[in-house]
């Protein structure tokens, strides 16, 4: 990178913090359970394949199928926190490519008892830039582990 002019280092940086602002927007949006503006962050024909402990559960295919699962999905559940951690890019022209970790918190009730089920997630992102805006093109989301408990009111 140290070849890089000062114009192509920062756009690079502009890049990668547009790159993490799409990754935390799709976050809330899921918390907030607005999953059809989740789904305009992806490209038209994106691609999504779910992994839990390394099976694969499903592998989506185009906005649509992406927003109709993601929503059949989410109203099993009440509540959803998704707490962002690392995400590291790369990034070459309209194309980037990132790892990024997550900690999902839903709560659902389960035979009126309230559970809060809690998951380890990695996703390794495809991104691609049209009209100027970045878009996932492709999300491999592996759910590692998954710990799963009552919650107690206190």
């Amino acid at each position: 990178m140290q070849n890089n002019t000062l114009e192509q280092r920062i756009q690079n940086l502009e890049d990668k913090v547009a790159l993490k602002a799409l990754v935390d927007t799709f976050a809330n949006l899921a918390d907030q359970k607005d999953l059809a503006t989740q789904s305009l962050l992806f490209a038209e024909d994106a691609v999504v394949d779910t992994y839990f402990e390394g099976q694969l559960f499903a592998s989506l295919k185009g906005r649509k199928e992406i927003q109709e699962t993601f929503t059949g999905f989410m109203a099993n559940f009440e509540t959803a926190y998704h707490i962002n951690g690392q995400h590291t890019a790369e990034i070459d022209g309209d194309r980037a490519t990132a790892v990024h970790y997550c900690l999902v918190v839903l709560i659902n009730t389960v035979d009126g008892k309230k559970m809060r089920n809690t998951n380890g997630v990695y996703y390794n992102d495809e991104y691609v830039r049209q009209g100027g805006q970045w878009l996932i093109s492709k999300r491999t989301s592996n759910f590692t582990w998954r710990d799963t408990m009552e919650m107690v009111a206190g």
